[in-house]
Parts: C-alpha cells; structure tokens; sequence
C-alpha cells in the first residue's frame, strides 16, 4: 500500500513558514500541524510566534495549545498527538502540512524515530535545574558518551532529559527509525541579515502586543513558577529578570533579540543537516515542489 503524503515546512524561526502553510493549505486542501516545542502551551501566543486566528485564513490549524504550562511535555508525546492529527487529517481527504522550527519533533514525525519511555523524574530534574550547561554537558558525558557526542550541548532541557533517560536506562538508546509517510521538505532560505532584522522587528512588535504582561500572568493568573517559565527559554527568561527588576527593558530587548538570532543559527544548522530539504526563496517555488509531489 502506497505511504500517504505528507508535506513538512521548515526554516528557522521568523522566516515564513506559518504563512507559507496556510498558503499550500488553501491552494492544496490541506490542514497544518504545529510542529514547535512551545506552542503545544496554552496561555503562550504572542512569545512563541502563535499564528493568530485571524491569521489562519480559516485553515485548521492542530497541535496548538494542548497542554498546560505546568506539564512537562515530550517529544514521545508530540509523536502520538502529531501522528493522531495526520491520520484524521488524512481520513477527511486532505493533506498535511507540518510546520515548524524545532527539529527533533520533525524528525520524530518524517523519520519515525523511537522513543524511550522514560517517565520524568521531578526530584532529578529539580536538582539539575541548578546546574549550568557546561556542568550538565560533563554529567551526561560521563553517563553516555555517545549521546553527549550528538547532542546539543548548549540545550539545557535536552541535556536535562537525556541524562533522565540514562539514569533510568543505563544510556540513551539508539535511535530505531519508522518512516510511514511518503513526505516532501521544503525548507524557507532567508539572509541572514534580513533574518536577524525580521527577528528584531517581530520582537518589537511582541512588546507591543504585551509580551511582558503575557509572562507576568503566566506566573500570577496560570500559577506557574517562575523556575518553571525560565525552562522556556529566550524571551521568557529575559522578560522574568525584567520583571524581577535586575535589568533594563533595552537589556530585555538586546539579550532576547541576540538569543534569538542565535537560536535561528541553531535551528538552521539541524536543517541543513537534511540533504531531504528542498530550499526555496520564494512562496512560487514550494508550490511548484507541492504540485509536483502531488501528481
């Protein structure tokens, strides 16, 4: 039996890609399925870049909001909840596109990879919580080797949850593929000085849309801590040391904008890694990859 289609967009972050799909979505009858660590959160929309309702051109969109801040989320769970949306998605006659910036939930979808089922350990992650990266890193080196040889040694919680997996497991197994979809990449390229001004004008335009009062209610109005909201990373952290009154609302803007650069460096390095990935320019291109794909 033929493997239903699929068709994956990717790119770093402010570079197009939920425009992009709600444009294939409409010209390809498709529905789209988030494929971003953060935007599984509810009460999270303007810092993680949510695609607004009214920006979604009635196409539906799935994987947005289902879980709750407080969860600890995994990639083993992405899986079955992205797996689940694609096969209703596929049952109704349409086409699925997964869009999104973080590479591992790609990965877990086109490649099919296993995951361990290794349920969280809050007391082992409270105390590595407090551990800087570096320190995190040498922990899980010395557990396993060979994870800490491909991992992203810069990533706390990735750090922090394979050294959960090889405390439970003894290491972190090797990754057994099951690639069920008959799938089609497409991957945005944007200059990098026009990405960095992208990414510099869509925080500006974040701030303005109450960034800050976004975080602050995550804490006072969804109850979750502020430990816990700094695991988020980028703008969450910064805006809490704003808030916490160490530093300027221009060090909030500097030291969000600079990390988000480089997480888009981050994000684009893990795509070009691909050879899979068809990198277009321009919206004209990837409907021509689609059209072609399709028939």
């Amino acid at each position: 039996m033929a493997k239903q289609k699929l068709v994956v967009i990717v790119g770093a972050t402010a570079s197009g890609k939920s425009d992009l799909a709600v444009l294939l979505a409409k010209k390809y009858n498709g529905e789209v399925v988030s494929a971003d660590s953060r935007q599984v959160y509810r009460h999270m929309d303007i810092g993680t870049g949510k695609v607004p309702l009214e920006e979604m051109g009635g196409i539906p969109h799935h994987l947005l909001d289902v879980a709750d801040p407080n969860e600890q989320y995994s990639v083993a769970q992405y899986q079955k909840d992205a797996r689940r949306a694609i096969a209703d998605i596929h049952a109704r006659g349409k086409l699925p596109i997964l869009v999104g910036g973080t590479g591992l939930y790609i990965q877990a979808i086109v490649d099919g990879i296993a995951l361990p089922d290794v349920a969280p350990n809050h007391i082992l992650r409270t105390q590595l919580q407090k551990l800087s990266v570096e320190k995190l890193f040498k922990q899980l080196e010395a557990l396993d080797p060979v994870r800490a040889a491909n991992i992203d040694a810069k990533n706390p919680r990735r750090l922090i949850r394979a050294i959960e997996i090889a405390e439970a497991l003894g290491n972190v197994p090797p990754a057994t593929t099951d690639e069920r979809y008959d799938t089609l990449l497409i991957g945005i390229r944007v200059e990098k000085e026009s990405l960095d001004q992208r990414i510099a004008r869509r925080f500006d335009a974040m701030l303005k849309k109450g960034l800050i009062k976004e975080i602050k209610n995550l804490n006072e109005v969804h109850g979750v801590s502020w430990e816990r909201i700094r695991t988020f990373g980028l703008e969450c952290t910064w805006v809490a040391d704003f808030l916490a009154g160490t530093i300027s609302k221009e060090v909030l803007r500097e030291g969000a904008v600079r990390d988000t650069i480089a997480y888009a460096k981050r994000q684009m390095t893990w795509f070009k890694r691909d050879s899979r990935v068809h990198w277009i320019s321009k919206p004209e291109e990837a409907e021509d990859l689609v059209q072609t794909f399709l028939t």
